[in-house]
């Protein structure tokens, strides 16, 4: 069989294209992107298409970054309110996953326990996160625990939800031989059911975790103090003082931040479950660069062996 044209792999259905050519996209998304934000901002005044005060220039963006970053004051400084609301992010998320994993595993594993959840799956999975946040504000008030209390109420179903289809995703195969080879109930569930469903629902986990990194600003926006900071009480403030290189800026480093994160999150992924992810690994330069860096400090035993002659 001859080979296929260029046309048909780079346009195959569901195929890879090569590495090169998947950076060259994505380039050219981030070069369109700012040639389009350059030339609806170029011109000074009434000239531009979008005022300042709608969208400000790239140049004008870059010239202000340095004073969120080298600001005095700690509510200005836009890395100490970036830890703040990552802090805020990870102890509730944190506590979801302390409840959402356990029950989830219980409710994917019995039946009497999953009906006894379901309502509770249903409210949290369906109500709108904005409406969310009156009801956070109305149980914990304005303080730190509502911060905490509101991400873990926003992810506390979906962890739950997830854990749930990952144990009912093993194979009942492997239920089938455990049970032939003499296995109780509880080593099913810890020794087949687990170890075979949490690659998934770490999987999950990233893509919630992500979601829930701009969830946060929702009700940092309630300012009760002048210590408590956070991305979207920079991003309320700069609203109030019409800065809008401000905003951009923040709204550009959420995902930037939250991009970091998921590469964080998935060489852990695939050194936990390197057996399920092994072939993705290769191909990922995260994972990549983090074995490079780990070799410096390590070596397996054998490394200094001298090959035969």
């Amino acid at each position: 069989m001859s080979e296929p044209s260029n046309g048909f792999r780079l346009f195959g259905l569901r195929t890879e294209i090569p590495r090169w050519l998947s950076a060259t996209a994505g380039l050219f998304t981030v070069v369109a992107s700012a040639a389009l934000w350059w030339w609806t901002t170029r011109g000074v005044g009434e000239e531009r298409i979008l005022l300042y005060s709608q969208l400000p220039s790239i140049a004008e963006t870059i010239e202000y970054f340095p004073n969120l970053w080298e600001a005095d004051s700690p509510e200005r400084h836009l890395l100490h309110n970036t830890l703040v609301s990552l802090k805020r992010v990870i102890l509730g998320f944190g506590l979801a996953l302390l409840v959402g994993i356990p029950l989830g595993v219980a409710a994917g594993c019995f039946a009497i326990i999953r009906s006894i959840l379901a309502p509770l799956i249903l409210f949290g999975r369906n109500i709108p996160i904005a409406a969310l946040t009156a009801l956070v504000f109305a149980l914990f008030g304005t303080g730190e625990l509502e911060k905490v209390m509101f991400i873990f109420i926003a992810c506390v179903a979906f962890i739950l939800s997830d854990t749930i289809s990952s144990i009912q995703d093993v194979g009942e195969r492997y239920v089938e031989t455990a049970l032939t080879l003499g296995a109780t109930r509880l080593q099913i569930v810890f020794k087949v059911l687990v170890p075979l469903a949490m690659p998934m629902v770490f999987n999950s986990l990233r893509v919630l975790f992500g979601l829930a990194f701009g969830y946060i600003m929702l009700v940092e926006i309630i300012q009760e103090s002048g210590g408590a900071g956070g991305l979207g009480y920079l991003l309320n403030m700069a609203r109030r003082r019409s800065r809008p290189e401000i905003m951009v800026i923040i709204i550009l480093t959420i995902p930037i931040v939250a991009w970091l994160i998921d590469q964080v999150l998935f060489v852990v992924q695939c050194w936990l479950f390197r057996w399920k992810y092994g072939r993705e690994a290769e191909n990922s330069g995260a994972f990549r660069l983090s074995r490079s860096i780990l070799s410096l400090f390590w070596r397996p035993a054998n490394s200094n062996s001298k090959a035969p002659a």
